[in-house]
C-alpha cells in the first residue's frame, strides 16, 4: 500500500478527514475516491481482509475453479487492489465499538484508542433477515450466507443440505454449490403464491436492470438443469430435532411433507445492518417496501447527525454496484463539506455516479415485490418459537408481556432481556418490532426499535479503559 496523508495522521493521533467503518464495496469505493481528492482517510474493518461479505476473501480466493463463485465475485478483486493502493490507511481486524460526534473508539491487533475525525462514514453493509420458524436455532440450521462464507473462505461445504427460503442470494448459493459438484438435497421455495403476478406490475421500470434479471433467470435455469428437487409455495416450514436437526417439515397446499436431513440453510433476503447508525443517534424510519429499518439520509448519504454519513446497504438494500457508487458519492460530498472542492466540482463529479446508481437500482422494486417475505416467516405465531437467540426468549413470553400492557421494545428488554445479548438486538430487533406491531395493531414506525447504546459490539474492560 502506498503511503498517504492518513497514515501519518493516524500515527500521530491527529484528526483525520474521513473515518470509514467497513471495507465492503461502499467503504472501499469511498476510500478510493476520498484519497483521490486529497482527504486523509482511515478505514476500520472487523474482517481480516477487505471485501465485505460479497467480496469476502476475493484477493486470496479458495482453491475452486473460477466459475464456481462466478464473475461477479471475482470482479471484486480489482476493487480491492485499487483500495489497497489508494493511500487510505487500512486497519483490518479492528472493531469500532463507540462513536460520538467527531470521534470513534476502536480496538484491534495493534491496540486501540480514540481517533478524531471530521467526518465519519458508516459502511456497515447488510445482514440476513431473521427467519424465526420453529427449530431455527437447532444445531445444523444455518443461513445461506453462512454457507457462502464457508465456500469463499475455505471451500468448505455441507453435502446433501436442504436450502429453504427465497431471494437472489439463496439461488446464487445453491448454484455455486452445484458448480462445485456438491449435492443439494432439495430447495424449498417459500416465495408466496401470487408474488410473481404482483411483481409483473414493476417489470416495466426494471428494464434498465435487465442484465440483473437475466442473471437471476440463469441461476434458476442452472438449478433446474441440475435436477434439484424444488418445492414451491412452501408454507408452515419447521426444523425438527431434539439436540440437533433431524428433519425439515413443511406444507404444500393441504399436504404435509417431511424430509430427513442434517443441514438446513435458511434465507429470506437481507436488511441493513443499522446498529452502528442507531447507536450514534441517526434518525431511522420503517421502510415498508423493504420491510426493514433504514436511516434517514439525503442524496449524498448525510444522516441526521452532523458529521455522520451512511453509504451502501447499511442505508438501504441496493446491491454491490450501487453500494460502491454510493460510497464514492458520499466521499465527494464529504470533500465538498470540508472545503476541499467547490460546489461546481462536487456536482460535476456526482452527476454521472448518481445516474449509474439510479440505473442499477431500477430493478429493486421488482425484486422487493417478487421476494417479499411472507408475514408468517417474519412474525412467528407459535409460542415456543424463539425470537431472541442470545437470551432464548420465545414468542409466547413476549406475547404475554405485550398482553400485560408493555408499551414498546425497550420495555420488553427490561421484562425479558430480549435484545440484551451479545448481538445487541441485531438478530431479533426486526422480529420484535413486527411482532409487537402485529399484537397491538400499531405500525412498525409507531412501535419503534430498541434503543441501541454503546458499545456497539462486545469489548473487554481493557478496551474501554484504553492504554
Amino acid at each position: 500500500m502506498t503511503a498517504g496523508p492518513a497514515h501519518q495522521a493516524a500515527a500521530d493521533g491527529a484528526t483525520v478527514d474521513l473515518a470509514i467503518v467497513g471495507a465492503g464495496p461502499a467503504g472501499m469505493g469511498a476510500a478510493i475516491r476520498a484519497a483521490e481528492l486529497g482527504l486523509a482517510v482511515v478505514v476500520f474493518d472487523d474482517q481480516p481482509a477487505p471485501g465485505g461479505q460479497i467480496y469476502r476473501n476475493v484477493a486470496h480466493p479458495p482453491p475452486l475453479p473460477r466459475h464456481v463463485l462466478g464473475p461477479d465475485y471475482h470482479a471484486g478483486a480489482a476493487l480491492v487492489a485499487r483500495f489497497l493502493a489508494s493511500g487510505a490507511a487500512y486497519r483490518p481486524s479492528s472493531l469500532v465499538w463507540h462513536m460520538a460526534e467527531g470521534s470513534l473508539s476502536h480496538t484491534g491487533p495493534d491496540g486501540g484508542g480514540t481517533l478524531a475525525a471530521r467526518r465519519i462514514l458508516l459502511a456497515t453493509g447488510a445482514m440476513e433477515r431473521p427467519f424465526p420458524v420453529p427449530g431455527w436455532t437447532l444445531p445444523g440450521v444455518m443461513t445461506a450466507g453462512a454457507a457462502q462464507i464457508m465456500l469463499k473462505t475455505s471451500a468448505t461445504v455441507a453435502d446433501d443440505a436442504v436450502f429453504a427460503g427465497s431471494g437472489p442470494l439463496l439461488y446464487l448459493v445453491v448454484a455455486q454449490y452445484l458448480r462445485a459438484g456438491i449435492r443439494v438435497r432439495a430447495l424449498l421455495d417459500t416465495t408466496p403464491s401470487g408474488a410473481r403476478r404482483r411483481a409483473l406490475s414493476r417489470l416495466g421500470s426494471a428494464w434498465s436492470g435487465r442484465a440483473t434479471l437475466a442473471k437471476g433467470l440463469g441461476l434458476l435455469a442452472e438449478i433446474r438443469r441440475a435436477g434439484v428437487t424444488v418445492h414451491r409455495h412452501v408454507a408452515d416450514l419447521a426444523a425438527v430435532g431434539a439436540d440437533r436437526l433431524d428433519a425439515v417439515t413443511w406444507r404444500s397446499g393441504t399436504v404435509r411433507h417431511r424430509l430427513d436431513c442434517r443441514t438446513l440453510f435458511l434465507h429470506q433476503g437481507i436488511v441493513p445492518n443499522v446498529n452502528a447508525a442507531m447507536a450514534v443517534g441517526c434518525r431511522h424510519g420503517w421502510d415498508e417496501g423493504q420491510l426493514c429499518w433504514r436511516p434517514a439520509l439525503d442524496a449524498a448519504g448525510r444522516s441526521s447527525v452532523a458529521g455522520v454519513m451512511v453509504a451502501g446497504d447499511g442505508g438501504g438494500i441496493a446491491g454491490a454496484v450501487a453500494a460502491a457508487l454510493s460510497g464514492e458519492i458520499a466521499a465527494i460530498a464529504a470533500a465538498s463539506d470540508l472545503g476541499r472542492i467547490d460546489d461546481a466540482t462536487r456536482d460535476r463529479l456526482i452527476a454521472p455516479l448518481e445516474s449509474r446508481r439510479h440505473r442499477d437500482m431500477a430493478v429493486r422494486p421488482f425484486l422487493e415485490t417478487l421476494y417479499r417475505p411472507a408475514d408468517a416467516y417474519r412474525i412467528p405465531s407459535q409460542d415456543e418459537t424463539l425470537v431472541c437467540r442470545c437470551e432464548e426468549v420465545d414468542r409466547g413470553t413476549l406475547a404475554e408481556i405485550v398482553r400485560r400492557g408493555c408499551p414498546g421494545p425497550n420495555q420488553i428488554k427490561a421484562f425479558s432481556r430480549c435484545g440484551m445479548g451479545p448481538c445487541q438486538g441485531r438478530l431479533c430487533g426486526h422480529t420484535v418490532t413486527e411482532l409487537f406491531a402485529d399484537l397491538t395493531g400499531r405500525s412498525p414506525d409507531a412501535v419503534g426499535h430498541y434503543r441501541i447504546r454503546m458499545p456497539i459490539k462486545p469489548v473487554t474492560l481493557g478496551d474501554i479503559a484504553g492504554p
